[in-house]
């Protein structure tokens, strides 16, 4: 029925990752990890409160660095972006427009967008090659670590046959 929700699971390996609302795709990530939100509380006792129960005040919100992975490709976007924050050889590092929002999009079995994370002020804080084994075969693959400090997530068009929303 249009207008319903999607009430299957998106599948982990199907996502996008799009930079600063602009909805071009930045690379082809095979991993993305960390969305972790927590919000700090502290108990005290409400003024007007005559049961004498404590109750919880938010006070600190925070949210670990995310991580993004990928095989290691020809294009340097993310590992300059990196760079820019990082001490140069003979400057500290800058925090000039290093900040931006990335968008990681699930997509759904159609390749349609289905949930999008908005991760806010994004600031690479990391870079690690993984080991080169001449040994094995696989992709060799580079991670990414931003510093994040917000997130938004929004569900785009319900099932089949109903409009898409913007990302």
């Amino acid at each position: 029925m249009v207008g319903e929700p999607r009430k299957e699971p998106f599948k982990a390996f199907r996502f996008l990752v799009e930079m600063e609302n602009s909805g071009v795709v930045v690379g082809a990530f095979s991993q993305f990890s960390g969305v972790k939100m927590e919000v700090d509380t502290v108990q005290a006792r409400s003024g007007n409160d005559n049961r004498g129960v404590q109750e919880y005040i938010p006070v600190l919100t925070r949210f670990t660095p995310v991580t993004l992975t990928k095989g290691v490709v020809g294009d340097n976007d993310f590992l300059d972006w990196l760079f820019s924050a990082a001490a140069g050889p003979e400057t500290g590092p800058s925090s000039d427009g290093l900040r931006r929002t990335l968008n990681i999009v699930a997509l759904d079995d159609k390749g349609n967008p289905g949930v999008t994370w908005s991760l806010k002020n994004a600031l690479p804080i990391g870079y690690e090659l993984m080991p080169m084994d001449g040994s094995r075969s696989e992709v060799l693959s580079e991670s990414l670590t931003f510093a994040i400090t917000g997130m938004e997530r929004a569900a785009h068009g319900p099932v089949e046959g109903a409009a898409q929303q913007e990302v």
